[in-house]
């Protein structure tokens, strides 16, 4: 039945919202899981230094991370999805509640290698949605001066993705003086700015488990499987 006012709607597959909808499914007694993938292959990986720097932050909150290696995983569609690498990484997303996504900017924007790790992350895998519902940090490192063109990128590809991107993001220009030469991020402005979004992250994935299935269940969607629900059932007859 249509509603009076919204006769392209159906009423029994509209949902109202109230926050008792938003109470928690469950309750998770497992630390936050938090995957984490940069965007760079080089031995002295800045992207790859800032985003250990972030896992060991997000650790002290209490998570639990995976950083991917994307050392051998190859051109998305040049093999089939059953390479081990593949595996890997979609079992990674499934795995996660949210995601950390730091890249280098190149030539203005993400590079290949973090584009490849994206590519091979599909909107739909069988029944299951790799990142849909998934919480997500931006970060960047630069070369010279500082840029955002990577985040905003990775912004619209993370909405794309059907992610929750955070407000917060990070961006670290001359990265080359932000590090030591073991690797690790010396104190300064950048470095706070991290922690703020690794906390802020954090903070965000305590809020959207347990509830990703109803924040991601849609008018439109309903309304397909009632489409595709009837056209079985005429198969049927």
């Amino acid at each position: 039945m249509a509603l009076p006012d919204l006769p392209n709607i159906q009423e029994h597959l509209f949902d109202m919202p109230d926050m008792a909808k938003l109470a928690q499914q469950g309750e998770p007694n497992h630390p936050p899981r938090i995957l984490l993938l940069y965007g760079s292959l080089r031995e002295r990986s800045f992207s790859r230094f800032l985003t250990q720097e972030a896992a060991r932050i997000l650790e002290h909150f209490g998570a639990e991370v995976r950083i991917f290696d994307p050392m051998a995983l190859p051109m998305a569609g040049s093999v089939p999805e059953d390479h081990p690498k593949v595996v890997e990484l979609r079992a990674l997303s499934l795995w996660s509640e949210g995601q950390v996504w730091c890249s280098p900017e190149r030539h203005g924007a993400i590079t290949a290698v973090m584009k490849n790790q994206i590519d091979w992350i599909p909107l739909e895998q069988g029944a299951l949605r790799p990142s849909q519902g998934r919480t997500l940090a931006v970060m960047q490192v630069c070369g010279g001066s500082q840029s955002f063109n990577v985040v905003n990128t990775m912004r619209l590809l993370g909405r794309w993705m059907r992610m929750f991107t955070i407000p917060n993001q990070s961006s670290v220009p001359m990265a080359y003086k932000e590090f030591d030469e073991a690797g690790r991020m010396r104190p300064s402005a950048y470095y706070d700015r991290v922690v703020d979004v690794m906390e802020e992250l954090f903070k965000f994935t305590l809020l959207m488990r347990g509830r990703t299935g109803y924040l991601t269940d849609r008018y439109s969607e309903r309304s397909e499987r009632a489409r595709a629900a009837i056209d079985r059932q005429i198969e049927q007859i």
